[in-house]
């Protein structure tokens, strides 16, 4: 860390828990303190001592089309020349609740909310309130915010009530989730036998990003969406990460699977604070002012969010080529990679969907959090300060997607690689 950026950490830690406004940032999982951005464009970030870092963290994923596009900058230049926040209807969400609902067949109606966490506590509410039901079903190693009731983990069996995962989550609160291995069709089943009439929702993300990328099995999704639509359990689809990041509309899309619900947020605000829940007509109508499931927000909507947004998504639509270009990027980058860890004799395990990809110190294949926890942390937090040393910007924590964005260049691709190279041989 830079000598500044040691300064402004002290500083942070006086007036902010942690010094930080997010955990992950404090890079306590990689053993080292956080440097202290300045600026950005196009694939690169810069400290705030000028130092220059090609960036596979996107801001944790919605700079798909890298720092600072130009057209995203315009349109934030013009909405902001007309005001920051009215409280009130603008043309902006009408546009973007349109262009939502043409890339998601599954929505019929769609509410702007400013975070991912709200997007997914208010579907659960709307869920909830649908059906009548209390209890709610999660993916462990999945992520869906800091809600109370999703911030659980497994009981002391394979399907079980939750227990509380953080401080401040009430136990009882806690019991109303049931929690299930990811990836494990036979135990799902099993939940679904013994809750599935009781509870109002599956939630889940159909790629996960937050134990690392980890993809569905073959039959995985297919067998939550039969045993829920046979139920009457509401399916909520957390494409939070995965929407417009891997396709035109979001991993639904490509895996032909309707969810009843979906969150979305990330890329729909282009690098502001932005997301979105949305899902069947009937579903949605249950939200106030039409129905009795109260959901608000004072900066829903945000003309600046959604101009920034709108722009991103013109730009990807304008773009057909732009998800074959960044599968052949990162396919070229996670392929570099792994060769330089099979010459060295490495263990190393890469998840890889679209641009989204993480480098599991492990020899096995990870497909669920039990398999994602036994990597190599301590190796991989000495692997990513030899990277940052040399220039690449990678997530502080084994257990994170890196993203490709439209910026990353193939020269940018080589250094990464090269840098690669000599940190395994510091290892």
């Amino acid at each position: 860390m830079s000598r500044i950026s040691s300064v402004l950490f002290e500083q942070a830690k006086r007036y902010i828990p942690g010094g930080v406004n997010s955990p992950v940032r404090a890079f306590g999982a990689v053993g080292a303190d956080p440097f202290f951005v300045a600026s950005a464009s196009g694939s690169r970030v810069y400290d705030v001592e000028g130092r220059e870092y090609i960036d596979y963290v996107a801001s944790w994923g919605p700079l798909i089309l890298g720092h600072g596009h130009p057209e995203i900058l315009a349109a934030l230049e013009k909405s902001l020349r007309k005001g920051t926040s009215f409280g009130a209807p603008t043309e902006l969400e009408i546009e973007m609740a349109r262009l939502i609902v043409t890339a998601f067949p599954a929505m019929d109606m769609v509410r702007m909310v400013s975070s991912g966490t709200e997007a997914a506590m208010s579907a659960i509410r709307l869920a909830r309130g649908f059906t009548g039901r209390e209890l709610i079903a999660k993916f462990e190693g999945c992520y869906h915010g800091h809600t109370d009731s999703l911030l659980v983990k497994a009981g002391s069996g394979a399907a079980t009530l939750g227990l509380p995962g953080s401080a401040g989550v009430p136990q009882r609160l806690a019991e109303l989730t049931v929690t299930i291995p990811y990836n494990d069709v036979e135990t799902f089943k099993m939940a679904m036998e013994r809750y599935g009439d009781e509870l109002a929702c599956v939630i889940l993300e159909p790629v996960a990003g937050n134990m690392g990328v980890v993809p569905p099995i073959r039959g995985f999704l297919e067998t939550i969406r039969e045993l829920t639509r046979r139920t009457g359990t509401l399916l909520i689809f957390d494409e939070v990460i995965t929407g417009f990041r891997l396709t035109w509309g979001g991993w639904q899309n490509l895996a032909g699977i309707e969810p009843d619900l979906t969150c979305l947020g990330k890329i729909i605000g282009g690098g502001l604070p932005a997301a979105a829940f949305g899902g069947r007509r009937e579903i949605m109508a249950n939200l106030a002012p039409l129905g009795p499931v109260y959901q608000a927000g004072t900066l829903s909507g945000n003309p600046l969010a959604l101009s920034a947004g709108l722009a991103a998504l013109n730009c990807l639509r304008a773009n057909g080529n732009i998800y074959e270009s960044l599968e052949k990027k990162t396919a070229l980058l996670c392929r570099g990679i792994g060769d330089l860890f099979d010459r060295k004799g490495i263990p190393l395990s890469i998840n890889r969907v679209g641009s989204m990809f993480t480098p599991f110190f492990s020899g096995n294949s990870v497909q669920d959090l039990t398999t994602a926890q036994k990597s190599d942390t301590a190796r991989f937090a000495r692997f990513f300060r030899e990277m940052l040393a040399r220039g690449i910007s990678l997530p502080p924590s084994q257990f994170e997607a890196c993203f490709v964005s439209q910026a990353h260049s193939e020269d940018d691709l080589e250094r990464t690689i090269d840098a690669c190279g000599k940190a395994l041989a510091a290892l």
